[in-house]
């Protein structure tokens, strides 16, 4: 690979300024000192492999950002710093698959055949990121866990097993492995983790990580609402457990399930292709491209099909002007949708993006495409993902752009200030979003860089 290099003779600030990322560079320039005193910056060749970070940013003090310096000053060098404002690297030797933003708390995954391929950081009151002990007292659990801290599995074969998914609610967690299914840990009260509830039961300090059984096939997609759970498997049948108050487990009731039911309504016979879910509001696509909602419509989510406030049965959305569904996202009180040309539809109450007099809908409200950087100079930029966190929208284009827009928690947006945003904003990470998790007040971001 050769590097071109340009010696500038300054040495007293840096060409860019402060930088917001760690120890990457801001662009594809590295910069050093040379042996006179000079600044030399070498460019990258063009055959440089990318290479596969993590970002995050957001509310630090659970520990959900995973950097203990944040929270914990080193010897008083540094002081806490409660909000991160932008992205942020996290740094980490194994390359991170997949993320999950819970409430206070994130899993990292990896799909190698390491033995460690799990690692949890932030709350843990719950064992919601599986037990861990603390150096001193073996028989106490931390509480909060402040860097990514390895997740033991009960796996047969942990060498040939690999973690595809990870997934987290409000205080539990799932995770989706290739060959040995589907396991889940923390608070189990409403049956969210699949198995037998136990009143009373103590989740501070549990060994419980079960493997959850009774699919008609293996499962290739898990989603955790604030206290249900849902899963997707190869015949593209859905299943259900956890809490029903509001509908959202879709069982036709509203009552807790400890163990996964498959779900009925207008799904039966339908074959899914996602499921999503954040918090009790649940929603999925079929393979042809339609929507189904169920749970709650407190927040006009589910108004084109009901006027009630919930409903526990999956209904077909009548979505005719949006075309065929590619991708749903499903927050607290939001919906967002995206369709098979690249095209964002909104609606639900709250932080939509088409601005602040736009506060609530019960119809999706298309996001202009300029919004997401397609312009006459870029006429072919199309949005290949939507997520969505509590109050939150985040969307990743074609060309690896992030965007948010929505309540600014905590600067959970990474736009850099705490202001609330009311259409979507580019948020600045060196390389490509592969993609992003959402929670209520922190993100994480996989990025692939040349840096």
């Amino acid at each position: 690979m050769r590097l071109t290099c340009i010696r500038v003779c300054c040495r007293s600030r840096s060409l860019y300024g402060r930088r917001e990322y760690g120890s990457s560079a801001p662009s594809t320039v590295k910069r050093r000192e040379s042996v006179d005193g000079g600044v030399v910056f070498q460019y990258v060749g063009q055959h440089r492999k990318p290479t596969d970070k993590v970002f995050v940013w957001g509310f630090s003090y659970t520990g959900a950002l995973g950097i203990p310096s944040f929270v914990v000053p080193d010897s008083g060098r540094k002081r806490p710093r409660k909000y991160q404002l932008t992205p942020y690297r996290l740094e980490t030797e194994q390359k991170i698959s997949s993320a999950a933003c819970g409430y206070g708390f994130t899993l990292l995954a990896s799909n190698t055949k390491d033995l460690t391929k799990l690692w949890g950081m932030g709350l843990n009151k719950d064992s919601q990121l599986g037990f861990q002990r603390t150096q001193h007292d073996r028989h106490k659990s931390y509480e909060y866990v402040l860097e990514p801290s390895p997740v033991s599995l009960p796996l047969t074969y942990p060498q040939e097993t690999r973690v595809l998914q990870v997934s987290c609610g409000r205080a539990h967690s799932l995770v989706l492995t290739d060959s040995e299914g589907v396991f889940s840990m923390g608070n189990n009260a409403y049956g969210q983790c699949g198995r037998k509830i136990i009143e009373d039961e103590d989740y501070s300090g549990s060994h419980v990580v079960h493997k959850i059984e009774g699919f008609d096939s293996r499962v290739i997609q898990v989603a955790c609402g604030q206290d249900h759970s849902l899963f997707l498997t190869e015949k593209g049948t859905v299943y259900a457990c956890g809490w029903g108050a509001d509908g959202q487990t879709g069982l036709g009731h509203h009552n807790r399930v400890a163990f996964p039911v498959p779900v009925g309504g207008d799904l039966a016979g339908v074959k899914v292709q996602q499921v999503t879910t954040y918090g009790d509001c649940s929603l999925a696509v079929s393979s042809d491209g339609q929507i189904f909602g169920w749970g709650n419509s407190e927040y006009l989510q589910l108004a084109l099909v009901t006027e009630a406030a919930q409903i526990s049965s999956p209904r077909l959305l009548p979505l005719d002007s949006v075309g065929k569904v590619a991708q749903a996202a499903c927050g607290g009180t939001q919906v967002a949708v995206l369709n098979d040309k690249g095209e964002v539809f909104v609606w639900g109450y709250g932080i939509l993006g088409k601005g602040p007099s736009l506060a609530e809908s019960e119809k999706p409200e298309k996001v202009p495409a300029s919004l997401f950087g397609r312009s006459e100079f870029n006429p072919g930029v199309k949005v290949s993902g939507i997520r969505c966190g509590l109050t939150h929208f985040a969307a990743i284009t074609d060309r690896g752009e992030l965007f948010v827009w929505g309540k600014n928690l905590r600067g959970c947006l990474g736009t850099g200030k705490q202001d609330d945003q009311y259409f979507p904003w580019r948020v600045v990470v060196p390389g490509q979003v592969v993609d992003v998790a959402c929670g209520v007040d922190h993100m994480v971001a996989l990025v692939r860089s040349i840096m």
